[in-house]
């Protein structure tokens, strides 16, 4: 007979910044842990100030505990206290963030700023009796959990987005945040293998997947038919990665070959300028429009309103943009790489080509355009058919949560109900 054990019922998330319009699946992920039963204590560095999307945006804002919004002088003031009540965890903390900047010395103030940060989120997580800490991206945040866990003895687990994790994971110190994590979550099984090529072999067990998810009531009622029009929609930050650039590329090559067609960017960012520049000197203000920050109700209405998603990502983790317009049974254009073809079948749900080349970009977006209602209809049933079997927010969530409690159990007891 299995005795009866304790549930976890308080966790805290820690993110750089939050809320953010393109963090919308840590919402979801914790909006559904909550529903699940976890009492979650939202804790951000930054975000505070900025784009105020939507009423749920304001909500979570409201829900969240800002460390920044201390200033430096609260930050001293919690580093005094913790060094004066654990001076010996305080003395192995700025150890361990000195080692940390051993990749980069000239980011050392960096690290030793990140124990400041530390010092606060240690405060917040003993006054709200948190036992363990979850963050999102492998970057600085993961890093500060590492740290206040370090001072109160608790345990911390954080999420691997990718690519920017994977770019730099010696500069971030990956392999030395996985080693004192209780477990580390991979968002596809790309991401769970470029985490096996930067830690050791005795921590590869850490690694769990677990996919972000969507929730149902985004996609409940979607729209079976696609539009008449043909219109490509493409959904994320105007940067780099995203491979904009390369599309307005590709769909010059279009027009040249006399297409009509309509290519909307449904984002904002560092690039818009250089894009907007681009699409002036091309001659494509005819075809191509940027929308700026969407809500995600908006995000969701260009996405119905669209024959299909294209997405020419240079570098990814699994972009949930993908997986929003397959679940409205859209089908999706994108590359090869990353977790990007453990969704996408060619011919079946969407096309892939390769990153990079503006020509197969075009050929790609040509195909599209050229298929009748009826094949965009079918490719979009079988898009929507592949997302649900694997990024459902109830069972993502529960799959955390079960990790969750494992660490706060000891390993003792498995999840019921």
């Amino acid at each position: 007979m299995i005795s009866e054990c304790r549930q976890p019922m308080r966790v805290a998330y820690l993110i750089n910044q939050y809320p953010a319009v393109s963090h919308g699946f840590i919402r979801r992920e914790m909006l559904e842990l909550e529903r699940s039963g976890v009492d979650v204590v939202r804790i951000a560095l930054r975000g505070w100030k900025g784009v105020v999307a939507d009423d749920e945006h304001r909500r979570e804002l409201e829900k969240t505990l800002y460390i920044q919004r201390l200033g430096v002088f609260g930050l001293l003031m919690h580093f005094a206290r913790t060094s004066m009540t654990s001076p010996v965890r305080t003395i192995n903390m700025l150890v361990l963030a000195l080692g940390m900047a051993r990749h980069d010395p000239s980011r050392l103030f960096i690290h030793l700023f990140y124990v400041m940060e530390a010092c606060a989120v240690a405060a917040i997580l003993a006054r709200e009796n948190v036992r363990h800490l979850h963050a999102h991206f492998g970057t600085n945040s993961t890093e500060v959990a590492m740290l206040a866990c370090g001072l109160t003895g608790g345990t911390y687990s954080f999420t691997v987005h990718g690519p920017e994790e994977f770019d730099k994971a010696k500069s971030i110190g990956l392999a030395t945040k996985v080693a004192r994590s209780a477990f580390v979550v991979a968002v596809s099984s790309f991401g769970r293998g470029q985490l096996y090529r930067w830690i050791d072999h005795d921590n590869w067990s850490k690694v769990k997947i677990v996919h972000c998810g969507l929730e149902p009531g985004f996609h409940t009622e979607a729209s079976s038919a696609a539009p008449v029009q043909k219109r490509l929609v493409c959904v994320g930050r105007l940067c780099e990665q995203k491979g904009q650039l390369l599309l307005l590329q590709a769909a010059e090559l279009l027009v040249r070959r006399g297409w009509d067609f309509q290519l909307v960017l449904a984002g904002d960012g560092e690039l818009r300028r250089p894009i907007e520049d681009d699409i002036a000197s091309r001659g494509l203000g005819q075809h191509v429009s940027i929308t700026g920050w969407l809500s995600n109700a908006q995000v969701r209405e260009q996405l119905l309103n669209a024959t299909a998603l294209v997405l020419p990502s240079l570098a990814e983790g699994l972009p949930v943009a993908i997986m929003e317009a397959m679940a409205l049974r859209r089908p999706v254009l994108s590359t090869y790489i990353a977790g990007i073809p453990e969704l996408i079948r060619p011919g079946i749900n969407g096309w892939l080509f390769p990153s990079g080349s503006p020509e197969d970009l075009a050929a790609a977006m040509e195909q599209c355009l050229l298929a009748s209602a009826g094949e965009i209809d079918a490719m979009g049933d079988a898009a929507r058919e592949a997302v649900l079997q694997r990024h459902d927010i109830r069972l993502e969530a529960r799959k955390l949560k079960e990790h969750f409690v494992d660490v706060l159990n000891g390993g003792a007891c498995p999840i019921r109900g």
